[in-house]
């Protein structure tokens, strides 16, 4: 009988073989196993989106900035200090070849969607799976989560590679043998800071700050504990590298950047914001000046219990394993809200994405003990649960809906404002500028140029130079009068905007029209666009940064 070189039967070697490829087979089962819960979370997320935030859902005022930069539709809209230019590289693949917004709304579902899943995988040996599933869920429950998964910005994904980074960070730390763990933390940093240089500064400096008091504990485990901090630090200067170099190149230096980029967003500095993002999240994507009332309380209750249902999670976990990943996850989440509750003097209710998508896995934390615990409780605490996740979903579809159904009704009037406008002679090449030039711009195939404000790009002279050699329209409303070289243009009322009265086009003598006039909307055509009603749950700013 022959034999192997270390001496086993060749049949024994077979089984041998047969054994550890049944074994492995038998782990791959176990892995799929513990990731069905998040898989299913992530796909239910991205159905929500596909049902609920796709459907007519046209681009925004900021999605309009972002996509102009990669679209031929028309030229690129003026690109403010404040703007990353990552979510205008990750729509890039799409726009190159169409320019509907139906494929793109459904390509970053489908993108989000894997994004989730990726980033709860890399949690999936510091956590149990069911912690993971109800976080994603919880994360995914929230209105701003499906209503921003489908749109050009940037906040919901630096939220995902927050979550990714910070797991790979706790598997470095873990376990040092993950060859996958470095590399993650470092393409997370950088994906984030791509998308938002600020916001990937507090996401390195917690993870620095842990970094650094582990060190002691490394060194005697023999351990190397320097690319615990080097690794996120280059992964923030690599993701910001494209946001610096504009900084020289087009706004005279990273400090004259950052400057402009304070002015705009309104000065930063020590600002309690704190109300503000209670008021926000009653279904407005953007409250600035945020002096308004707190019409929807209700929806703000979440806000308002998560710090206690932290503090619940942090408690959960403190004598357990899971202590080191529950802390640093708060504390990663809590550094992600500093700069939107105590810096800036507004509120927007997807600046907290990122800080909402670390926060969730202690809240979960402390769900899954409670309803697991083995006191004679534990049916009550079940039903409260159940009770109390109901309540929130309701509340969650009720904001979503309204949000979603202000958006559809404004995407109807932005492309009737469109239409009369090309009827009046408007079409390439043409120059917008007024009230919500940038979206009429877009739709019309014109440039969107700003005389003043925060996209200043152009002069009045310029503008009336223009005027001279091709169509150039200035939008008003209310009873806001036309700039000088304008007053005798000619004047096109123009279908109401929801949150604008009074809307009207000066028509420079170069638009020249190729047909008869469009006949003006009826009374009922104008109650559609004009008089949408306003309900509690707040409205959509368009201008949002």
């Amino acid at each position: 009988m022959s034999g192997s070189p270390g001496g086993l039967p060749s049949g024994k070697r077979n089984e041998a073989g047969d054994g550890g490829t049944r074994r492995g087979a038998q782990g791959a089962r176990a892995r799929a196993h513990r990731m069905a819960g998040p898989a299913a979370v992530a796909a239910a997320f991205t159905v929500a989106q596909l049902v609920l935030a796709v459907p007519g859902v046209g681009l925004g005022w900021d999605e309009t900035v972002y996509v102009s930069q990669v679209s031929d539709q028309a030229p690129a809209a003026f690109f403010s200090a404040p703007r990353a230019r990552g979510i205008t590289f990750l729509v890039a693949p799409v726009t190159a070849v169409t320019a509907s917004t139906v494929a793109l709304r459904v390509y970053l579902a489908l993108l989000s969607g894997g994004g989730l899943f990726v980033a709860l995988w890399a949690w999936r040996r510091l956590l149990p799976p069911a912690v993971l599933a109800v976080a994603g869920a919880l994360f995914c429950s929230l209105w701003i989560t499906v209503f921003y998964g489908p749109q050009v910005m940037p906040n919901l994904w630096v939220a995902l590679a927050a979550l990714a980074a910070v797991g790979c960070f706790l598997r470095a730390l873990r376990f040092p043998g993950d060859r996958w763990a470095l590399p993650g933390l470092g393409a997370g940093v950088a994906f984030a800071a791509l998308m938002r240089p600020t916001d990937a500064v507090w996401l390195v400096l917690p993870l620095t700050g842990a970094a650094l008091l582990m060190v002691r504990r490394q060194r005697r485990a023999g351990r190397r504990a320097w690319p615990l901090w080097a690794v996120p630090a280059a992964g923030a200067a690599l993701g910001c590298a494209v946001w610096v170099v504009e900084a020289y190149t087009r706004y005279g230096g990273l400090g004259a950047r950052l400057r402009r980029a304070s002015e705009i967003q309104g000065h930063l500095g020590w600002h309690v914001a704190v109300d503000d993002h209670l008021r926000a999240l009653g279904g407005r994507t953007l409250c600035r000046p945020c002096d308004v009332p707190w019409a929807y309380p209700v929806a703000s209750v979440w806000l308002l219990a998560l710090p206690l249902l932290v503090a619940a999670g942090v408690l959960a976990a403190w004598r357990t394993r899971h202590r080191r990943e529950i802390v640093v996850a708060t504390a990663v989440g809590s550094s992600l809200a500093v700069p939107y509750l105590f810096t800036v003097d507004y509120a927007a209710p997807r600046f907290l994405l990122p800080a909402y998508a670390l926060l969730v896995l202690p809240v979960a934390l402390a769900i899954v003990r409670a309803c697991r615990s083995g006191t004679r409780w534990r049916p009550s605490v079940v039903v409260l649960v159940a009770v109390a996740v109901t309540a929130h979903l309701a509340v969650q579809y009720r904001l979503l809906d309204g949000v979603v159904n202000r958006v559809r009704l404004d995407t109807i009037a932005f492309a009737d404002v469109a239409r009369e406008l090309r009827v009046e002679g408007v079409r390439p090449p043409c120059v917008v500028t007024g009230e919500e030039a940038i979206r009429v711009a877009f739709r019309t195939g014109c440039a969107s140029r700003q005389p003043s404000g925060h996209d200043a790009s152009i002069t009045p002279g310029a503008l009336a130079s223009t005027a001279l050699r091709r169509p150039v329209v200035v939008l008003l409303s209310g009873d806001r009068r036309p700039p000088s070289y304008a007053r005798h243009w000619r004047v096109l009322r123009l279908p109401e905007l929801r949150a604008r009265t009074g809307y009207r086009a000066y028509l420079s003598p170069t638009a020249i029209r190729e047909g008869p006039s469009s006949q003006r909307r009826s009374n009922g055509s104008q109650e559609r666009y004009g008089a949408a009603p306003v309900t509690r749950l707040g409205e959509t700013e368009p201008r949002t940064r």
